[in-house]
């Protein structure tokens, strides 16, 4: 465990005025054994999101993408500026505690696996908050679709809660084609065409609206399948 000294933080963020600076104070505030580096990735938003992460490049890493490119953008932008022995994907909402990230990176301090997936969906005694119950099917008819192709089988794929070893993400993010929501089967497409060991942990979880200002919707979910398909049969390591 001495091995590791630092956690970079990926965060995309767009449009989260209502949310960001409560989120961030709740990564700063998580107690661990290693250094937090937090990369916080603007992908072109359009409120006062910008403005309020201007304030916070003093003591974060804050990166501003010229226009709205999308979450797989960011994440991979955010990845290439990572430092750490461990990266670990947070969205900018506040729908996943970042109290969980004890539990989230432990596996790979113990050195038992590479790569690290949070799950909404194992019991972890949270009540999880599941709000739109057509999304959650929807989620796990794509997700047994990725887990027959992959050949990873989790219980939720498209989990924020991704975590990495130095090493799986370097060798992974060079790959990366995605530019939205493309990116969590991405990620578990490289996972297993890689062999990396997996594991999931249970994290807590409270689904937000889209009148709070959830993003995915139903295209999203139509573009899921092609995307499960092409990273998984088209594209080669």
């Amino acid at each position: 465990m001495s091995d590791f000294k630092k956690l970079s933080i990926v965060i995309p963020v767009y449009n989260e005025e209502r949310t960001l600076r409560e989120l961030i104070g709740a990564v700063e505030a998580v107690e661990l054994p290693l250094t937090k580096e937090i990369i916080l990735v603007d992908d072109g938003s359009v409120d006062r999101t910008r403005e309020m992460l201007e304030t916070m490049a003093e003591r974060h890493v804050v990166i501003f993408q010229d226009k709205n490119s999308g979450k797989g953008s960011a994440t991979k932008r955010g990845f290439q500026e990572a430092t750490g022995d461990i990266v670990l994907i947070q969205d900018a909402d506040l729908e996943y505690n970042p109290q969980d990230y004890p539990a989230l990176i432990k596996p790979i301090m113990d050195g038992v696996t590479d790569v690290v997936y949070g799950s909404r969906f194992l019991e972890s005694g949270n009540n999880n908050t599941i709000v739109y119950k057509h999304g959650y099917f929807v989620s796990q008819a794509l997700n047994w679709l990725s887990n027959v192709l992959s050949g990873v089988w989790l219980s939720d794929m498209y989990t924020c809660y991704k975590v990495f070893s130095k090493d799986a993400i370097t060798k992974i993010c060079p790959r990366l084609e995605s530019k939205r929501f493309g990116i969590d089967p991405e990620l578990t497409a490289w996972v297993g065409k890689m062999n990396l060991r997996v594991v999931e942990v249970p994290i807590s979880y409270k689904g937000r609206t889209y009148k709070e200002g959830k993003k995915i919707n139903w295209k999203d979910g139509l573009a899921a399948v092609w995307h499960i398909i092409r990273f998984n049969i088209f594209i080669r390591k």
